[in-house]
């Protein structure tokens, strides 16, 4: 079978920038002000979800699913009770429906239809082609969500996969700031969230965004998180984020992040013997693919390494720069991923190869390839006036040929070769990796510490959060040069761009992989322009994948 349809999908964005005028808003709705929306599914079970906005203790909401948007044969419909408790969420697990399904679902209150969203089962048997809209970093303040607009707009897609960031946990005074000011789009609440009042409070503003509710109203969400849904840079004892002193006890703030994901996004609700932090998940879709989605933050990770004022004193030479990487941060044991994640993961890639299936892929929160910093003294580059103090200085790394990152997993090198030496154990060398995190467009190629290939790696844009080098105050045609430096240096990196936001959409077939990379033209103004600035071509390599 099919499971893709192209019959309303955006005309020559190949070769020429679409202007896309956004959606009418759905907030409009007085008692559905934050839209609806779709997610997990499985072969015969989707959630569907939608919040009341509504003064009432207890309300009773209706939902009925079909398989037409006009609702002319309702197939099921029903009741569910929401409160305060869940801040007046609803969450429905719709079941024993038709795989490779698409349907069309509404919920009733307060003698009001919310918006009518679209949703698909995942399909079984033959497959012909996937489509999966890769999206990553969407921050309210700095820009309006108009990848997800186009996403919406994209009749192609199947699935969109949402790889972290979905939301950012800064006060009004954080990040984008200034853009925010002049856009009308400051952080509510003002503070930096950190009770369960203000997690919702946040969830419920980035649902405001017309793009954001159009996107889930169009499509399923896959999605998993990163670390500003709770605060920047977490691990499983703290945050980078989170300053006990003055916000309180860790654990009490990630269960208050965690309890308000789950009641504002289309997920399922954890097993009764499964933790709320195990938040990862398996797809098949058919004969095609299988996709994991990985938990990197709350169940393992241990704490980030810093390139620190005194790390910097400390490296002076290129013998301390190694030196510091091998005691440091290639110190073994440092985990990413839970045991019981491994497992589940591994369960995963033997059975997707046990089966036949062409295609095994990640979903990421964290970049995955090698990437090292190049030596911007050496090419005349200096850091621009007015870099923000606590920056990383990439200077000061490029002369040394240090990690750009260390809270990717070139932070966790020990962590990344046993992910890639469990994966080789059962001869999957074929990873399709699909990243988010660093606002910035990557086609990556990984190879492990002796030098094989385990597969390839896609990484997403921001939808709105600007890449950093364009954050730390490059210009765009510095930006730009870093960009092609980054790929010379790397033998990983084949190209990156972190001049734009925007989306990525893989299309998978059974003998190839096509690679979109479209970027919206601003995200300061909701009328804006598509562009596919690149495409890349995936095929099966001797075992592994390549670029052709």
């Amino acid at each position: 079978m099919t499971y893709i349809s192209r019959r309303h999908v955006v005309k020559g964005l190949a070769s020429m920038p679409v202007v896309m005028q956004m959606p009418l808003a759905l907030s409009s709705n007085k008692v559905f002000q934050h839209g609806v929306a779709s997610g997990d599914p499985d072969q015969q079970s989707v959630v569907l979800w939608t919040r009341v906005t509504t003064i009432s203790a207890q309300i009773t909401v209706q939902w009925e699913l079909s398989t037409d948007p006009n609702f002319s044969e309702v197939l099921q419909r029903g009741d569910v009770v929401t409160n305060p408790y869940r801040d007046h969420t609803v969450k429905v697990l719709v079941s024993s429906l038709k795989p490779g399904q698409q349907y069309w679902y509404r919920f009733y209150a307060e003698g009001s239809y919310s918006p009518v969203g679209r949703t698909k089962t995942l399909p079984v048997g033959s497959v012909d082609k996937l489509a999966i809209a890769l999206v990553s970093c969407s921050n309210f303040a700095f820009g309006y969500f108009n990848a997800y607009a186009a996403i919406a707009n994209n009749d192609a897609v199947d699935v969109v996969l949402h790889t972290g960031d979905y939301l950012y946990e800064y006060g009004a005074d954080g990040c984008g700031a200034d853009i925010a000011r002049q856009l009308g789009r400051e952080h509510s609440p003002r503070h930096e969230i950190v009770s369960l009042a203000d997690y919702r409070q946040r969830h419920a503003q980035y649902k405001t965004d017309n793009g954001s509710q159009a996107m889930h109203a169009s499509h399923p969400l896959i999605a998993l998180w990163d670390d500003h849904e709770s605060a920047n840079n977490p691990w499983i004892g703290g945050a980078q984020n989170h300053q006990p002193d003055s916000e309180g006890d860790w654990r009490a703030r990630r269960a208050a992040a965690v309890q308000a994901y789950y009641e504002w996004m289309p997920v399922r609700e954890p097993g009764l013997t499964q933790s709320p932090l195990e938040l990862w998940r398996r797809y098949d879709f058919g004969d095609l693919a299988t996709l994991v989605t990985l938990e990197s933050r709350h169940t393992a990770r241990a704490l980030q390494i810093e390139y620190s004022a005194d790390v910097m004193t400390a490296v002076q030479s290129l013998d301390d720069a190694r030196q510091f990487e091998a005691q440091t941060i290639d110190r073994s044991e440092r985990a990413v991923l839970s045991e019981s994640m491994e497992k589940f993961l591994e369960q995963a890639l033997a059975d997707s190869v046990d089966q036949g299936r062409p295609w095994r892929i990640l979903g990421n929160a964290i970049p995955m390839a090698k990437v090292r910093t190049p030596n911007l003294m050496a090419a005349g580059i200096s850091m621009p006036e007015g870099t923000p103090e606590g920056y990383p200085d990439f200077v000061w790394k490029g002369q040394y040929d240090l990690p750009l990152y260390l809270d990717t997993w070139d932070g966790y090198a020990w962590a990344r070769n046993r992910l890639y030496e469990r994966c080789a154990n059962l001869g999957v060398r074929d990873l399709l990796v699909l990243t988010g995190d660093s606002h910035s467009f990557w086609a990556n190629s990984l190879y492990s510490n002796d030098g094989q290939p385990m597969g390839v790696e896609i990484g997403t844009a921001g939808v709105s959060s600007p890449g950093d080098f364009i954050g730390q105050g490059f210009d765009a045609e510095t930006a730009s040069r870093l960009d092609r430096m980054l790929a010379e240096h790397n033998p990983e990196v084949r190209w990156t761009d972190n001049l734009h936001q925007g989306y990525v959409l893989v299309t998978l077939m059974a003998e190839k992989a096509t690679v979109d990379y479209f970027a919206v033209t601003t995200v300061l103004s909701e009328r804006f322009s598509v562009e596919n600035i690149r495409q890349e071509t995936v095929i099966p390599d001797n075992g592994s994948l390549a670029f052709s």
